[in-house]
């Protein structure tokens, strides 16, 4: 049984940090492309960052810079490390593992970036 879990979310105000954890259990996790989506109330889902099998990373512009992605292969985890928070960074960030044509999802972890 294929698990995503993610930790880290929380209330964090304006200008600051978080780090969010994905804990991948059930696939050969160096073998998967990893992705970070979020989700904010009434919007789309849309993808915020990727680390391929191969340590490469993508981000979407309105996080380049301020975000950065990362896999611990040893411990099947993928982090994301949120600095320069926004209150539009508010959403729910969901793990995706990706692989040829597998796709799992955790069940997400809220942020909320509010003074």
């Amino acid at each position: 049984q294929v698990q995503l879990v993610e930790s880290g979310g929380g209330l964090v105000q304006p200008g600051g940090s978080l780090r969010l954890s994905c804990a991948a259990s059930g696939i050969i996790f160096r073998r998967y492309n990893m992705r970070w989506y979020r989700q904010a109330p009434g919007k789309q889902r849309e993808l915020v960052a990727t680390i391929t099998s191969g340590g490469i990373t993508n981000y979407a512009d309105f996080v380049k810079g301020r975000f950065a992605i990362s896999r611990d292969n040893a411990k099947n985890t993928v982090f994301l490390r949120m600095n320069s928070l926004k209150p539009e960074d508010t959403a729910d960030y969901y793990c995706h593992a990706t692989r040829d044509s597998q796709n799992y999802w955790g069940q997400g972890t809220q942020v909320t970036v509010s003074s």
